[in-house]
């Protein structure tokens, strides 16, 4: 049995399913409205390392496969950074001698015959591994395919005591072998000494929605950019990245205190999803700051060489988050999983880390 219907709970029903077993998926909401819906969509593989590099290699294969069986919308066209300064040049060359060939370095010619970029981007890399699925669709498609395999799913059910061998919801009990809670930050509603022993807390991220700037100009890779240099992990042991973090903290210090992970994504009719500035707490405040949306705004307007950009939607999206581990994995009864992905990368890895959970978790 898995609980949760978001992108960690869906991996582990297909790893199930890939099994042969028998599966219930029990959640609260009627469809998965959370994290798993309100994120960039990025598939991204090259940017991990170590376990996440692992789980994000495999949970490419997944992706791929599920796009043929589910009808999940994915494009395999990679990653685009771009470099605006000589420092970020430098990260991204020592990150492609680091990586053997997984990153392809560009000059502003390369950046151009695949990203419309404006005159202040210089150069940057290309990371041909990642992909690219639309979340707005994907959660949806998987959730549909899995019922035609036999999964059974209890929307709208909510769970309230995971035992070993069951979980007692809104529904009634339901029993099984296995459980897994998948449930992200709410883990504290049902095991809160667990997950104040991991350090979880919940990560508030404001993203918003813009017109396409440039219509008829598809951009089929994700587009990053030197803010994000400073948060994925890959990029940690580059020398020159203390550098790039100094120079954006001296020119940009609100922007690098709210955790900016400058970057887009193109939804299929056109319009980019942006952001994204990030919160972290226990219990976070429901307010949104105006003027990180429109430093945000205007940030990638200059990335794109454009005028304002037309916001169409905004919103707040809560993940799970912890300093002391990328995932949460935890036996907190007999027989029973509680798993997350604490580090914002969910959509990138947990169609790899399904698979190991089971494999520890089945007789």
């Amino acid at each position: 049995m898995v609980v949760g219907a978001g992108i960690v709970g869906l991996a582990h029903a297909v790893a199930a399913v890939r099994r042969g077993l028998s599966v219930v998926v029990v959640e609260r909401d009627e469809h998965a409205t959370g994290a798993t819906v309100r994120n960039f969509g990025h598939g991204c593989v090259t940017a991990q390392q170590g376990a996440a590099l692992e789980y994000a290699l495999a949970a490419r294969g997944e992706w791929l496969r599920l796009a043929r069986e589910a009808g999940v919308w994915l494009r395999d066209a990679g990653t685009v950074v771009l470099a605006r300064a000589e420092d970020e040049h430098a990260v991204l060359a020592e990150f492609a001698e680091a990586r053997h060939g997984d990153v392809h370095l560009l000059d502003a010619a390369g950046v151009a015959r695949r990203v419309p970029a404006g005159p202040e981007v210089t150069g940057g890399a290309w990371l041909p591994l990642d992909v690219r699925v639309d979340p707005r669709q994907a959660a949806h498609a998987i959730a549909a395919w899995l019922a035609g395999q036999g999964v059974r799913f209890l929307w709208s059910t909510a769970a309230w005591s995971v035992e070993p061998g069951r979980v007692r919801t809104s529904r009634g009990e339901v029993t099984a072998d296995a459980v897994v809670l998948a449930v992200g930050h709410d883990l504290d509603r049902h095991f809160p000494d667990l997950a104040e022993q991991a350090g979880v807390v919940r990560c508030g991220l404001h993203m918003l929605r813009v017109r396409d700037p440039r219509p008829g100009t598809p951009i089929d890779p994700a587009v990053l950019t030197g803010f994000s240099l400073l948060r994925y992990a890959g990029f940690g042991d580059c020398p020159s990245l203390p550098a790039v973090r100094a120079r954006l903290t001296a020119t940009h210090p609100d922007l690098v205190a709210a955790g900016l992970n400058l970057m887009f994504t193109q939804l299929p009719g056109g319009d980019l999803t942006i952001g994204d500035t990030h919160a972290y707490g226990r219990t976070l405040d429901p307010y949104r700051d105006e003027a990180l949306d429109e430093a945000v705004l205007a940030e990638t307007a200059r990335l794109l060489g454009t005028g304002p950009l037309t916001v169409r939607e905004r919103w707040h999206g809560v993940y799970a988050a912890s300093t002391a581990q990328d995932f949460l994995v935890a036996t907190p009864a007999p027989g029973v999983r509680a798993v997350a992905v604490t580090s914002g990368i969910g959509m990138t890895t947990a169609l790899g880390l399904a698979p190991r959970i089971l494999d520890d978790l089945l007789p």
